[in-house]
């Protein structure tokens, strides 16, 4: 059974970071995988995709040069770290395991994770 557990959400300050942790479980790694986000009243919105490999990488018109994804295939975990957070950056985040289709659409993935808060707040 594929299980996805994301960690690392907590309160940060406007202008801080934070790494958060995706770890896969009951699949092989030979998939690609992305992160969304959703906050209160809003849809799932793309965040940044990474290959199985590691490259390409691909990242939402918000996020791009602030965030960064990563994978560690051995250890079967994905990362993203956030740098220069805004308030806006505040959602929960999910990671997916890509199975097709257009990386940015939360449809093409089918496996989630329960997500993890990330609330950026003075």
């Amino acid at each position: 059974q594929v299980q996805l557990v994301e960690s690392g959400g907590e309160l940060v300050q406007p202008g801080g970071s934070l790494r958060l942790s995706c770890v896969g479980s009951g699949t092989s790694v030979m998939y690609g995988m992305g992160w969304f986000r959703q906050a209160p009243g809003k849809e799932r919105e793309f965040v940044a995709h990474i290959s199985f490999s590691g490259a390409p990488t691909f990242y939402g018109d918000s996020v791009k040069g602030r965030f960064t994804i990563s994978r560690d295939n051995a250890g079967n975990t994905m990362y993203l770290k956030m740098n220069s957070l805004k308030p806006e950056d505040t959602a929960r985040y999910y990671c997916g395991l890509y199975s097709g289709g257009d990386y940015y659409l939360a449809s093409a993935y089918h496996y989630w994770g329960q997500g993890t808060q990330v609330t950026v707040s003075s």
